[in-house]
């Protein structure tokens, strides 16, 4: 078996400590240090995963020699960090969103393919069992031909850093998962208008995809997280109807004219099935191996970009009033 994977976090805050979790419970990987600008918190983080803690990135690398870094900074403060990180050459995970600006999101990307660096970022919703299930629905043509697909996603405002500083946080750093995740059960986005309240926070898009069918995004940083079905998504074909609740909570499947369903929910013994935290864990199961062999990484860091250019396109379209193309990803 060939040596574990020498794994370095940046970051310690919820996700980092997520990712420190993951990467030290996993036979492939080793944790050999967590960065933080406070070290007293990178001690904290560190002790509890038994790794070195550093407040100079520059320094970890060097005596860590990492052999991929995953980057789970604020929201905002990705750009600076992850452009310095991609100088050193070393294969990179990063959180969502990518950034919150167009530019900064290209230069990252160039600056990534200069040195052909496998460059991955975190949009975890993909690898939650009832996603992996309507994914394998789809592709095996269970519901037909589509007709209209529906995402919501509400809870309370999100990280006080990102909603000063940025008017379309919410969209950006939240819906960037519904985003990604329509189109990657329905394929590209063609189109869309938006209507938006209380200063943008709570928020509405109609779509259309390039596959014909329409679909609608619910999207609110003024609602709560405890609310039961916090989170919802309808896909209908004119064979088939599937839904999902609170992303790892449920799956159901419905053939067209039928009263009977499929429902998978996670059974008793099957923690990580209902754990949205272990949705990075199933992430890892598909990117580590990717790394070691050399491969691209399952979610390139320009699925973040792709949401973001879409995000941008949903503002155009409420601040002009009017239908907005998306050109092709």
């Amino acid at each position: 078996m060939s040596e574990p994977t020498r794994v370095a976090v940046v970051g310690a805050g919820q996700w980092g400590e997520q990712h420190a979790r993951a990467f030290s419970s996993r036979d492939d990987s080793r944790l050999v240090g967590v960065f933080s600008r406070d070290l007293a918190r990178a001690r904290r983080r560190a002790a509890r995963w038994s790794t070195r803690a550093y407040d100079d990135l520059a320094r970890m690398i060097d005596e860590t020699g990492p052999d991929l870094i995953s980057v789970c900074l604020p929201n905002t403060e990705h750009y600076a960090p992850t452009l310095e990180l991609i100088g050193h050459g070393i294969p990179l995970l990063v959180e969502k969103p990518l950034v919150f600006h167009l530019d900064e999101a290209d230069r990252l990307l160039d600056a990534a393919r200069e040195r052909d660096l496998f460059f991955a970022i975190n949009l975890n919703h993909r690898y939650a069992e009832p996603v992996v299930r309507a994914r394998r629905d789809l592709d095996d043509g269970r519901l037909g031909d589509l007709s209209f697909a529906t995402w919501r996603f509400g809870g309370e405002g999100g990280p006080a850093d990102s909603r000063g500083r940025h008017p379309h946080a919410g969209l950006i750093e939240t819906q960037c998962h519904g985003i990604d995740l329509l189109e990657h059960l329905l394929g590209p986005i063609e189109a869309v208008s938006a209507e938006m309240a209380r200063g943008g926070s709570t928020l509405v898009v109609a779509a259309r995809f390039a596959c014909g069918a329409v679909g609608s995004l619910v999207g609110s940083y003024d609602s709560s997280y405890a609310y039961p079905r916090a989170h919802h998504v309808e896909v209908n074909g004119d064979a088939g109807r599937l839904l999902i609740d609170d992303t790892t909570r449920r799956y159901e499947f419905s053939p067209a004219g039928s009263e009977t369903r499929t429902v998978w929910e996670a059974g008793y013994f099957n923690d990580r099935g209902r754990s949205f935290h272990e949705t990075f864990d199933a992430h890892l199961d598909a990117l580590m191996p990717a790394l070691r062999a050399g491969a691209a990484p399952p979610v390139p860091a320009e699925a973040g970009r792709r949401a973001l250019r879409v995000a941008y396109r949903i503002i155009e379209a409420f601040e002009t009033g009017r239908r907005v193309a998306v050109a092709p990803y």
